[in-house]
């Protein structure tokens, strides 16, 4: 069974970092590309960034460029999001990924992959 456990989020200042974890078990994380996607309140789903299995190639929103980093261990099965600068449109809830295969996927795999439970980030002063 998959699972997707994501840390790391909580309250932060305009301005500030927070590194998000998401540890992954029941599948061989390094076979399949991964992605955090976020959702803010009342708003629809973006997804922030995504890497491919091997960890060499990156995406991002252009929301986030240039702020955040993708990045995954997979000895340790583990994917983050280094998020810096952070503003308060960032606030949202933020989930991992799995997606269907090992490349950079579509919005639409994404979609289709599995979802772990998501981490809340609130940017606020």
């Amino acid at each position: 069974e998959v699972q997707l456990v994501e840390s790391g989020g909580g309250l932060v200042q305009p301005g500030g970092s927070l590194r998000l974890s998401c540890a992954a078990s029941g599948f061989t994380f390094s076979i399949y590309a991964m992605s955090w996607v976020r959702q803010a309140p009342g708003k629809g789903l973006e997804r922030v960034s995504s890497i491919n299995n091997l960890g060499v190639s990156t995406t991002y929103a252009a929301s986030v460029k240039g702020r955040f980093t993708i990045s995954r261990d997979n000895a340790k099965n583990t994917l983050y999001l280094q998020m810096n600068s952070l503003k308060p449109e960032d606030t949202a809830v933020y989930y991992c990924v799995k997606n269907p295969g090992g490349n950079i996927p579509t919005i639409s795999e994404t979609k289709s992959g599995s979802w772990g439970q998501g981490t809340q980030v609130t940017v606020s002063s």
